[in-house]
């Protein structure tokens, strides 16, 4: 109950006029930020940090600017993964399995709504979680030592051939092809240069946005550029379909938005794993629960709600560790961070106490921005879609255009921009080669906390391995990874020939 007295308290504060206009601009901003490849929230919220400075607004009115900005961007990334098949930002990758499947339909409108529901379903019962559940959550997440957070590591790359892609050795190459890209810079331990061939560019390592924005946007634009151009009409021959989720639809996702809620807070409230883990666990996880006819990565909606609800669940849960420990849950919160202690705030156990005007302001401030961003999608949405009817002589070069500037607005680098376009070639390779791009990108994201997480862990034990199965909560997930990289083999090996089977007969003609 002194949960909700106290919520009752935020929303005094979240309601003033000046607070809902910060928040509905935070909202629109965002969601453009999130929609626009390579941005992504971290670089949305970093970008109007400046901003909020230049207004002189004090820490509860820039807090709630900055994290409408976070939300807005979670929800805009789904729009160009289900559109272009170019992911907004890192956790929109999942999105981009059955999100332009369904597009390449004609259901572009339903998946665009569809996600919406799930991102506000998401983002709504995380928030929730923030204001009961946080110390039962922050309680656990400190059971996670540096074991168990690589053997969480292992098991998310151990699942990759069952989600990325049908050949698990193709998958593999690409996961350890990524977790490569992330051995690339200075030891973050010993602080010796790894792979950098003297370029001192490359002391920082990769960012994983140039990995990103330069596999997927650069990649298409050369893909397109192959085909000079042909079937260039599809799009606009393309039937839009109805831009509203039909109840049926939304009836038969609930269970995954549920489940993938509950998945994406857990994940968000980790420490350090973040909306990344989050929709990629969620999209797992329904994929084993719910894939019985194989049709997830051909346009299954269940594919398209899932990472969704997951990764604006785990956006919320993500300021669990950050407000109540002072440890960032993702990389946009470690932005928040820098922004609560630029304003004199101190994150932490203590902040409950000291600033509850702040702490439940924000909160209340996150149950408004996401009824805004509600209904500010959903009626958008037929405008969303019209971007498919851009013919792609016109959209591609946009799309290399934004590309190039956002990389070099972020990094102000002409040698990342070098590196975009090598990353576009590698893209363009890996995909005439019917490797999955997703399990790099996975492991060019997690490969440096899985590797800092690896050798903390030994360190810590003298240099015994036997740590890494140390303990009770180690040994489950261990469990888990074999069983998640075994499984896919076995159902490859023995069930698909026979559901293959299975089909054929079925669709033969008896006449």
């Amino acid at each position: 109950m002194d949960a909700l007295f106290s919520l009752a308290d935020g929303f005094t504060v979240a309601l003033t006029l000046q607070n809902l206009l910060l928040a509905l601009l935070g909202c629109f901003l965002g969601t453009i930020i999130g929609a626009l490849p390579g941005l992504g929230p971290s670089n949305g919220v970093a970008i109007l940090i400046p901003l909020a400075f230049t207004l002189g607004l004090p820490a509860t009115p820039a807090l709630i600017l900055l994290t409408s900005v976070y939300y807005g961007a979670m929800y805009g990334g789904r729009i160009s993964s289900i559109l272009l098949n170019i992911p907004g930002d890192e956790p929109a990758l999942m999105t981009t399995l059955d999100g332009y499947p369904m597009a390449k339909k004609g259901q572009a409108g339903e998946a665009l709504a569809l996600s919406g529901i799930a991102s506000f379903v998401g983002a709504f019962f995380a928030t929730w979680g923030l204001v009961f559940l946080a110390p039962l959550l922050v309680s656990v997440a400190l059971l996670f030592g540096p074991a168990e957070y690589f053997a969480l590591f292992t098991l998310a790359f151990c699942t990759l051939g069952g989600i990325a892609s049908r050949n698990q050795a193709k998958a593999a190459i690409a996961a350890a092809l990524g977790i490569g890209i992330s051995t690339i810079g200075v030891d973050p331990m010993a602080g010796v240069p790894r792979f950098t061939f003297n370029e001192v560019h490359l002391y920082d390592g990769i960012d994983f946005l140039i990995a990103i924005v330069g596999l997927f946007a650069i990649s298409e634009v050369f893909l397109f550029l192959e085909h000079r151009g042909q079937g260039e009409a599809s799009n606009a021959d393309m039937k839009l379909g109805r831009v509203t989720a039909p109840m049926s639809m939304v009836k038969a996702c609930a269970g995954a938005m549920s489940r993938s809620t509950v998945l994406g807070f857990l994940a968000g409230v980790l420490p350090g794993a973040g909306a990344s883990l989050g929709s990629f666990i969620s999209y797992s996880i329904e994929k084993r629960v719910s894939d019985r006819n194989n049709t997830f990565g051909t346009g299954d909606p269940r594919g398209v709600a899932a990472p969704e609800a997951g990764n604006n669940a785990a956006a919320g849960g993500a300021l669990v560790p950050m407000l109540a420990l002072g440890v960032p849950g993702s990389g946009t919160t470690a932005v928040l961070l820098a922004m609560l202690l630029a304003l004199n705030i101190t994150p932490g156990p203590l902040l409950f106490q000291q600033n509850p005007d702040v702490v439940w302001g924000l909160i209340a401030a996150l149950f408004i921005g996401n009824i805004m961003l509600l209904l500010m999608n959903i009626p958008l949405v037929s405008l969303f879609v019209r971007v498919l009817l851009i013919p792609p002589r016109y959209l591609m070069p946009a799309v290399a255009m934004i590309s190039f500037v956002g990389i070099y607005g972020i990094s102000g680098s002409t040698f990342d921009l070098v590196v975009l376009v090598g990353f576009g070639v590698a893209g363009y390779i890996l995909r005439k080669l019917d490797v999955p791009l997703v399990p790099v990108i996975l492991g060019t994201l997690l490969g440096g906390e899985m590797e800092k997480s690896l050798r903390r862990a030994v360190q810590i034990s003298d240099g015994d391995w036997s740590v890494l199965v140390g303990s009770p909560l180690a040994i489950g997930l261990w469990a888990f990874a074999i069983l998640g990289f075994i499984a896919p083999l076995i159902v490859g090996r023995y069930f698909r020939p026979k559901i293959a089977d299975s089909t054929a007969a079925e669709g033969a003609d008896p006449d």
